[in-house]
């Protein structure tokens, strides 16, 4: 853990991860908010767009989310840090990577670890095989770095990452069936469909989790056709999905039908796409805006590119993404 500047009280680390209602959850995230408006030069750079006074925001519902494309052109982290380290987006030919700078990646394994522990049980528990090529093949993903630490804490010498051995993945998935081995297979969505295609076979028992992302790979499919595909081809029930991205230090999981969970420390709230500094109501489809409590030191308010769509019970689903959605915002941004 480095340093902390003195405006920082060593006890917000662990705020986040004590969260247990909606009380706890609302008086830090407004504690956050003051404490980007004050220390962080990009997201005050914001609010200054907006012209919002800061003193004027005593709600959750007030708070304004930093687009999430200036992670590609803006060191957005509170002043004063020292980034240990730093997780960068796979991006595109034509566009800038995002860069998220992490002082604390204690506070992401944390994070990770007991949303998912949450969700799935201790990962000593488990097999766990990550079939996640094209993250493998660069530098800096946290999807990478989340699945390498889970899979060392299985202490199963045959948990790992796979890259395209198709062939070996296939033997082992079978080899597990047979075993009764608690099992899952987290990939990248064409990788799936690349192991489906070559390799099918029933493994019910498997826990199958998508990550999204065709990587230019595939044409692109909606989510309830690549989940008939892979339960048809692996005979599962479901199949499951993690929600996550390189600007964020929290993960929200999906059992099945594409309906995310959150991590009591993370909320997801659906702005109106024609008016992004207002809300939507539950049941309506708008932009994704995820408040990520853990996400302290570059910026725990952030509007994603994302389309979705809230539940009252607490849960909700990633519909698309925004075209254009790198132009909005950002003009609020200066140097």
């Amino acid at each position: 853990m480095t340093t902390l500047p003195a405006y920082i009280d060593p006890q917000l680390l662990e705020r986040p991860f004590t969260v247990t209602g909606p009380a706890a959850f609302n008086a830090l995230a407004l504690d956050l908010f003051h404490l980007h408006a004050a220390r962080n030069p990009v997201y005050r750079a914001f609010l200054n767009g907006l012209r919002v006074d800061p003193a004027s925001v005593t709600d959750v519902a007030q708070i304004p989310f930093l687009p999430i494309s200036a992670f590609k052109n803006h060191r957005v982290l509170m002043e004063g840090l020292d980034p240990a380290s730093h997780f960068t987006s796979s991006g595109t030919t034509n566009a800038n990577t995002s860069v998220h700078h992490v002082p604390w990646p204690v506070l992401y394994e944390r994070s990770f670890m007991a949303s998912f522990t949450a969700a799935y049980g201790d990962p000593a528990e488990w097999r766990i095989i990550a079939l996640l090529p094209a993250y493998l093949e660069r530098e800096g993903s946290s999807l990478v770095y989340m699945a390498q630490r889970l899979i060392e804490s299985t202490h199963d010498p045959l948990s790992g990452t796979y890259l395209y051995k198709y062939d070996e993945v296939a033997a082992l998935l079978k080899r597990s069936q047979a075993e009764g081995k608690k099992t899952l297979l987290l990939g990248v969505t064409f990788a799936l469909l690349d192991l489906a295609e070559r390799f099918p076979q029933p493994i019910p028992d498997t826990v199958i989790m998508e990550t999204g992302g065709m990587k230019g790979r595939r044409p692109e499919i909606v989510r309830e056709e690549l989940h008939r595909i892979l339960k048809n081809a692996f005979g599962v029930p479901a199949i499951h999905s993690e929600y996550g991205m390189t600007e964020l230090l929290s993960q929200a999981w999906s059992a099945g039908e594409g309906r995310y969970t959150c991590p009591p420390w993370m909320k997801i709230l659906i702005r109106d796409p024609n008016d992004p500094l207002s809300l939507l109501p539950e049941g309506r489809t708008g932009g994704i805006n995820v408040i990520d409590l853990a996400n302290i030191a570059s910026c725990p308010f952030i509007a994603t590119q994302d389309l979705g769509r809230a539940h009252a019970d607490g849960t909700f689903e990633v519909l698309g993404r925004f075209d254009n959605s790198d132009l909005r915002g950002c003009n609020l941004l200066v140097e």
